[in-house]
């Protein structure tokens, strides 16, 4: 719609300048006429006077004259301004007057020789020549606002649906966990029960967990400085010891200690998220690999598997909600990853690299 208001406009617009230019182009004859009038030494006084006014009236479309020999003897409505700072600048505007129209010849008569009139356009001519281009300008600022727009509201639905869907799963997980706990307080009043409770203290922390996690992701969490290196070392041996025998997890580092602002339960799932997609995607045997790159203004977490790879053509699509290329899953895990990192800890999740075939690298920056 947009491109068919230009087109009409440049044509219409264009229709008006073409019979604008006819209309200067006869009154550049008229005042081409007057000259000639003025220029016969017969001319009575009426006649002078009646040419001399038609010269006078011509207030809007400049013109130069030129004598057989190349001399400009003679400028109308040109700056004088500009022909005071520039000894050049007649010379320029009777070249751009050649480029846009033909000279008018006058013939002297009497031995006299010829005048040559050479004319450009009328400033409301130039403005019109210029107006579809303007308007072009203010369609494509216009377009840009609703695509913004557009985008911007995009973003808050977005918003609210991974709010209101966290804020519903947090709460329905609450009622449910509540109850567990009571039963497992009632379970440790026999010891014999002591070794299935131990692991049913750990399944319930982690739903507890997984509930918390949720929690967040509704508002803004309070960040906390944390050893990043132990929460790394933390979450290599919990997946470690859920991956295949014949996947291994390393974490490494040359540091011991590398503080982070960051909140924990979040950051623990984004990392948990990147491994369980490695190991989804190397199927059962391959290496992980956790690289920790302490830089002065950030640092640089990298995390490198043998798995199948993406497609070039995928890498783009993949952090979208709803985007997945497995089975099962509503391709939710990378886009919430990229959001808690992008958004709650003002840092970046991307994809390093990535070869099919041969594995892909997520990077996680964090800056100080």
């Amino acid at each position: 719609m947009a491109a068919s208001i230009v087109a009409a406009s440049l044509y219409y617009t264009n229709r008006l300048a073409s019979k604008l230019a006819k209309e200067e182009r006869k009154k550049m004859e008229q005042v081409v006429e007057a000259i000639k009038v003025m220029s016969d030494p017969n001319t009575t006084g009426h006649d002078l006077t009646f040419a001399g006014s038609i010269v006078q009236g011509n207030t809007t479309i400049p013109f130069l004259v030129v004598d057989d020999s190349g001399e400009i003897t003679q400028n109308i409505n040109i700056d004088t301004f500009k022909i005071a700072r520039n000894p050049n600048f007649l010379t320029q505007k009777m070249n751009e007057f050649k480029a846009m129209h033909p000279p008018i010849v006058v013939e002297l008569g009497y031995g006299l020789g010829n005048n040559y009139i050479y004319h450009g356009e009328s400033y409301l001519l130039s403005q019109l020549r210029y107006f579809p281009y303007v308007q072009l300008a203010i369609i494509i600022l216009f377009l840009l606002v609703v695509l913004i727009a557009l985008s911007s509201a995009h973003r808050s639905i977005q918003n609210q649906v991974w709010v209101g869907l966290s804020k519903e799963t947090a709460h329905q997980l609450g009622t449910p966990l509540t109850s567990i706990e009571g039963w497992v307080e009632l379970l440790k009043e026999d010891h014999d029960n002591e070794m299935a409770l131990t692991e049913m203290q750990k399944d319930l922390d982690r739903l507890k967990l997984v509930a918390d996690r949720f929690g967040k992701v509704g508002s803004v969490p309070t960040l906390h400085e944390e050893n990043l290196i132990d929460r790394l070392k933390g979450m290599v041996d919990y997946m470690q010891k859920r991956a295949p025998a014949k996947v291994s997890i390393s974490l490494d580092t040359k540091e011991d200690n590398v503080p982070v602002n960051i909140s924990a339960a979040l950051f623990d799932w984004v990392l948990e998220n990147l491994l369980r997609n490695a190991l989804d995607a190397m199927e059962g045997k391959g290496e992980i690999k956790i690289t920790v790159d302490d830089q002065p203004h950030d640092v640089r977490i990298d995390v490198s598997d043998t798995g199948k790879g993406i497609p070039r053509h995928q890498i783009k699509r993949i952090f979208k909600p709803g985007f997945t290329t497995k089975k099962r899953g509503w391709g939710l895990g990378l886009s919430l990853s990229k959001r808690i990192i992008d958004r709650y800890h003002n840092g970046s999740l991307l994809v390093k690299s990535s070869e099919v075939g041969k594995g892909t690298t997520f990077r996680i920056i964090l800056r100080r």
